[in-house]
């Protein structure tokens, strides 16, 4: 793996309002190939977290940096290196399915001949090849998730910010992103997941970070996590469980 992270989040401070912050002194790194959960509660400052990732958001305190450069050294590079799959699907209602991923692929500045491999590919992964030519007004939630999906995969950025995907997602659906999320992982991308679904992201996650309250309580491999919270050997569920709540759970 190179030395410099993909994505560094340090001492991060911000929120709504400058008096009342949200997230408090938040620091991690996500590594080139490297696929991290990022879980708490609702509430727990996840999608804040991901908004300040994005730029949407400004930081009161600290930095963030995206292949080594602050979003207000280069522009540019920082939003080209990174790709958003959102909780909830935005698309245009008189736009296809095709013209979707199409538009996409140009805001990256992706080659034709790569734009018709990949949509062919990822139009094949997610069970979308008779949806190309719909609108994407008569979508179902689930397909219009698809749809977002496969905008953000069509690119080849060096981080995908993907906030709660499986929502709407039938289970072939939700089988499909996990494999294809291990396939731009392999390819050297970086991935930072949060989901609420534990159980299936625990066999799929390198590292994790568990967030309460706008704070990381805990971050690291499952292993690492277990003995951060005196649970060697238990689930991520349990873990979460016993770090969130406090005490000594069974």
């Amino acid at each position: 793996m190179s030395e410099q992270p993909v994505l560094s989040v340090q001492d991060l401070s911000g929120g709504y309002s400058i008096n009342r912050p949200v997230l408090h002194d938040i620091s991690f790194q996500v590594q080139p190939g490297e696929l991290v959960g990022l879980i708490g509660l609702n509430g727990a400052g996840k999608s804040t977290t991901m908004k300040h990732i994005l730029g949407l958001m400004h930081p009161q305190k600290g930095e963030i940096k995206v292949q080594g450069k602050r979003r207000e050294e280069d522009t540019e590079l920082y939003h080209s290196s990174l790709a958003f799959v959102p909780e909830s699907p935005l698309l245009y209602d008189e736009m296809t399915v095709r013209e979707h991923v199409e538009f996409a692929a140009r805001s990256y500045g992706v080659s034709r001949e790569d734009y018709e491999a990949r949509a062919a590919h990822l139009s094949r992964l997610f069970r979308m090849e008779e949806k190309m030519d719909s609108l994407s007004i008569h979508l179902s939630k689930g397909m219009r998730q698809k749809v977002m999906i496969m905008c953000a995969f069509v690119a080849r950025p060096g981080l995908y910010i993907i906030d709660e995907p499986f929502l709407g997602l039938d289970p072939l659906g939700i089988r499909s992103l996990l494999d294809f999320m291990l396939e731009v992982k392999a390819a050297g991308s970086s991935v930072l997941l949060s989901s609420h679904i534990l159980s299936t992201i625990e066999n799929y996650c390198d590292r994790f970070i568990v967030m309460n309250r706008g704070r990381v309580v805990a971050q690291g491999t499952l292993q690492q996590i277990g003995e951060q919270a005196g649970k060697p050997g238990k689930s991520l569920e349990e873990l979460f469980n016993i770090l969130i709540q406090g005490g000594n759970q069974a």
